[in-house]
């Protein structure tokens, strides 16, 4: 499901960034009085009534500033948050009343035709006659808040809420949603074309062709894919002008992420592993999704009987977080192994939806604690009662304890070890959650 993105705009200093955090629920943004600060987006999840959404923070849009490159590049960052909202907060200082540079961003919105709601903060008690003068904007009846000291922000949530376009729903079709994600150039649309065995996404060896997330069906030994092709991610180097599209190709990689059942993640065989690609390959760990590690371009690799097997010990001992993701070695420019592939999506996407009967679970647990008795601390020893999957996308099982505090990491990694080796879930993340129960029913 795609969440909605909701834009904070305005002019300098009138507490975006504040209310940035304020909405997003923790402190994110760099708060300080002093005009500009907030140079590049921010964008963090925020949620209210069971809906979901995604708010992006922005600089200050000062048009009518003398020529200076760097309120240029922060008008850029702005338009295009502007651009690619679903919503537009538009901020204004309640106490410093209607300013000309108001009125110049709320031309720059109209022309948007984007949803507005309007917003005025930094009002700190009662007084409805500091929202009078914004009215002359033509953006309706604005919302009073005060960011600062989280006042009248379940009104503005349930304005939001009011003005977002209906959620989409939840695709109820049997395909495998697949998203193919990495760094530039490292040949993911090389990979979807190989894949449909026809050119259907633009492929040119200057990274950053790719900029939307592309959608292509396909069908395989009776099952249908969705192959999702995505913008390459990059490091951000501090240039916003040269970043802003960047920035939002990479919202959409995380959202395209987000709505599959397994990522690929393309690697690029000749430069080994970069620091980058440890953080592209993090996306998919930390939504929960089934992750492959497709080592792209092997071709250009001079092997031995054993580069592959000491290639693949070397990703397991650099990215140890995602040592349960299958590695792929392949050519998207020759075919070569191309064709493992999505047996492979469809053995990850089934381990994905894997779900353990209660019974064979426990008796895991009872052998996993028989084996490596659980920890104590101050005297106090853990005692798991009882275990239980209680999700699948991505499996997770919930233990019942005697005190989830007596979890030490490395017991729960032990468990989480010893749960794939007896069941398998090659591919997929394994979630597990300690829950404290009073009184037991089992005793291990």
């Amino acid at each position: 499901m795609r969440k909605a993105i909701v834009a904070i705009v305005g002019r300098p200093n009138v507490g975006k960034s504040t209310l940035f955090n304020r909405l997003a629920g923790r402190r994110v943004a760099i708060v300080e009085s002093i005009p500009g600060i907030t140079r590049d987006r921010l964008y963090a999840e925020g949620e209210w009534a069971g809906r979901r959404f995604f708010l992006v923070d922005t600089g200050g849009i000062a048009p009518g500033l003398p020529d200076d490159p760097l309120q240029q590049q922060i008008y850029e960052q702005a338009a295009l948050a502007v651009d690619e909202a679903d919503l537009i907060l538009f901020v204004v200082d309640g106490p410093a009343g209607l300013q000309a540079l108001d009125r110049e961003v709320a031309d720059i919105l109209r022309r948007a035709a984007k949803p507005v709601v309007l917003v005025v903060n930094k009002v700190d008690s009662y007084q409805p006659e500091l929202g009078a003068d914004f009215y002359a904007l033509g953006f309706g009846e604005p919302v009073l808040v005060s960011a600062e000291h989280a006042l009248n922000l379940d009104e503005l949530f349930e304005t939001i809420l009011a003005h977002l376009p209906p959620a989409a729903a939840e695709d109820d079709t049997d395909a495998v949603k697949v998203a193919i994600i990495g760094r530039p150039n490292v040949g993911k649309s090389s990979l979807v074309n190989a894949l449909l065995g026809e050119e259907r996404v633009i492929v040119s060896p200057h990274p950053g062709t790719t900029r939307d997330a592309v959608d292509t069906p396909l069908r395989f030994e009776d099952q249908d894919f969705v192959l999702i092709d995505t913008a390459g991610i990059r490091r951000s180097r501090g240039r916003a002008s040269r970043d802003a599209v960047e920035y939002y190709s990479v919202l959409r990689a995380i959202q395209a992420v987000e709505r599959s059942d397994v990522t690929l993640v393309l690697l690029d065989a000749a430069e080994f592993l970069l620091e980058q690609d440890k953080k592209v390959a993090g996306i998919p760990h930390e939504a929960g999704r089934g992750t492959i590690l497709v080592v792209n371009k092997w071709d250009l690799v001079e092997k031995t009987s054993r580069t592959a097997r000491e290639y693949e010990k070397r990703l397991r001992a650099e990215m140890p977080f995602i040592r349960y993701a299958p590695v792929l070695f392949l050519s998207a420019r020759t075919g070569l192994r191309v064709g493992r592939v999505l047996p492979e999506v469809m053995r990850v996407a089934a381990e994905y939806n894997r779900r353990v009967p209660t019974g064979l679970l426990n008796r895991a647990v009872r052998e996993a604690v028989d084996r490596r008795h659980p920890p104590s601390r101050k005297g106090k020893t853990l005692k798991i009662y009882y275990a239980s999957q209680v999700q699948v996308k991505p499996p997770t099982i919930q233990f019942w304890v005697n005190d989830p505090e007596l979890v030490h990491f490395s017991y729960q990694r032990f468990l989480e070890n010893r749960i794939r080796e007896e069941f398998g879930f090659a591919g997929t993340p394994l979630r597990l959650f300690f829950r404290k129960r009073g009184k037991k029913t089992a005793d291990y």
